[in-house]
């Protein structure tokens, strides 16, 4: 098991952190006490694997001394987890910018005080916990973009690494939109196999349905600018910060150019590097 402990000042982005890392396959608890968490970890421990990458979020809403959590971190080391230390900084003017503009009060801000001084009481305050810290991370001027690709990098797989994945999914109209489509291409415009007698009964999988498709002009150029824009836009999606873009592509009944033309798609994103899925909502309707 991997124990990460996620700490550092308020309004510095610890939630958005931990989101980012819930995307990439951490289980995330959100202000556990100190005292709680050597008896938390065992508890994973003994999960048969079942929790096998954990991020505990902890901050000054826990209302306890940070000396606690320091000794809750050398005692979790000392019993041999596997655990490390992310603390997220950023400069007071930031921290001040954030506050104003979400308004919200920081969580150390007294009646008459202003969050410049509760900023700087808790830099203080937290002095100790970031030497120790394995990982210092200023969030300053990290977009959330950047700031993914900073935890990616430091905590993400490979296949996290690669970025963005792409499920290409075909479909048919008449059985309804797929809801969770972020881009939606509608193909029937395109040769029908359907009005086929030979190809009626087969499916876009198979290679003489591929082929009458595919002899088209208009499927070809169809194919060229449909891969061309996917091309452009996923990099920028993925700059952004999205982790999945489900891209669906529908005929009719979902059985023949739909399914065509999406293993195709497929097959061009997956040579151009990208992490591809391929999935065919209908073909068996």
């Amino acid at each position: 098991m991997e124990l990460l402990i996620i700490t550092g000042l308020s309004g510095s982005g610890k939630s958005r952190a931990a989101s980012i890392l819930e995307d990439i396959g951490y289980y995330i608890v959100d202000n556990l006490p100190a005292e709680m968490m050597v008896k938390f970890a065992d508890f994973c421990a003994a999960s048969q694997g079942h929790y096998k990458r954990v991020a505990l979020v902890y901050d000054v809403r826990a209302g306890e001394p940070f000396d606690l959590l320091l000794g809750t971190l050398e005692r979790l080391k000392s019993d041999g987890v596997n655990c490390r230390m992310l603390f997220l900084d950023t400069d007071t003017p930031t921290l001040i910018a954030r506050y104003k503009e979400t308004r919200r009060s920081h969580p150390l801000a007294e009646e008459g005080s202003s969050i410049q001084e509760a900023a700087e009481l808790e830099r203080k305050m937290l002095q100790g916990v970031r030497e120790k810290a394995d990982i210092v991370l200023d969030t300053t001027a990290l977009s959330v973009g950047k700031l993914r690709s900073e935890l990616i990098a430091l905590f993400g797989s490979e296949r996290d690494r690669r970025g963005i994945h792409v499920d290409v999914m075909s479909f048919g109209y008449k059985h309804g939109l797929p809801m969770e489509a972020d881009l939606v291409f509608d193909v029937r415009f395109l040769p029908n196999p359907y009005y086929v007698p030979e190809l009626k009964r087969r499916t876009g999988l198979e290679a003489p349905v591929r082929d009458y498709v595919f002899q088209s002009e208009q499927t070809q150029e169809f194919l060229r600018k449909l891969e061309e824009m996917l091309l452009f836009l996923l990099p920028h999606y993925n700059a952004e910060g999205k982790t999945m873009l489900v891209v669906g592509i529908g005929c009719t009944g979902g059985h023949h150019r739909s399914v065509a033309i999406a293993h195709e798609i497929s097959t061009r994103l997956q040579a151009a590097g990208f992490d591809v899925s391929e999935s065919h909502r209908d073909i068996s309707r």
